[in-house]
């Protein structure tokens, strides 16, 4: 015969499972919290994210976007950090490529380490990356330069897209910091697209005209 006590302990016990069943799959979801942010800003370009997409379209669209370039550093990070042109004009699928300019104006190694998002954000599910420098140590010897090239494409749908059809100039922007935690610290990272390859670290790309950049 089961008795009230054992009764009150299968109850207890079965409260006390489900508790910890609670607590584990809220700290699991915390843990996943930023990865499924991520690839949900990655497929749907929400928050000024970029999408990663190399498949650049075979035909390009007559129509045309002007593209800006902004770069920013964290107070404190040694760098002159610029971009090599301050816009460009491509046709919808048309694939662009631009540069950075960085370079380390302390006495020492420096360490950095960039985000990205686009402006304005309503545009980001259109502005397609297909490399960069981006989430990357780069670490710069005293006074040592670099390029650093980002290829694009604009997905011609923007023009056709109610809420982006109006728009004539998409802005990327790139800030610069010692570390991902200052990054996360500043809010930068909450809106800051993956990275997609396409530089290594400590190597000088070449620049516009072909030639490595020393």
């Amino acid at each position: 015969m089961v008795t009230p006590r054992r009764d009150r302990a299968r109850a207890n016990r079965t409260v006390a499972l489900s508790l910890a069943g609670l607590v584990a799959g809220m700290v699991g979801l915390s843990f996943a919290a930023v990865p499924l942010y991520d690839l949900f800003c990655r497929i749907t370009g929400f928050g000024g994210t970029p999408m990663v997409n190399a498949n650049v379209p075979a035909v390009q669209d007559a129509r045309s976007i002007r593209v800006e370039f902004v770069a920013n550093t964290q107070a404190g990070l040694p760098w002159t950090f610029r971009p090599a042109q301050r816009a460009v004009t491509l046709h919808g699928g048309e694939e662009g490529l631009a540069f950075y300019t960085a370079r380390n104006d302390s006495a020492e190694p420096v360490t950095g380490i960039s985000t990205y998002n686009v402006t304005p954000e309503r545009a980001a599910r259109y502005f397609n990356k297909i490399a960069c420098f981006c989430f990357t140590e780069q670490t710069l010897a005293p006074g040592q330069q670099v390029e650093m090239p980002l290829a694009f494409w604009v997905d011609p749908r923007l023009f056709d897209d109610p809420a982006t059809r109006d728009l004539r100039v998409i802005t990327i922007s790139y800030s610069f910091f010692r570390s991902l935690g200052d990054a996360e610290r500043s809010g930068a990272l909450a809106a800051a697209g993956p990275h997609v390859g396409g530089f290594t670290p400590n190597t000088a790309p070449p620049g516009p005209g072909g030639r490595a950049v020393r």
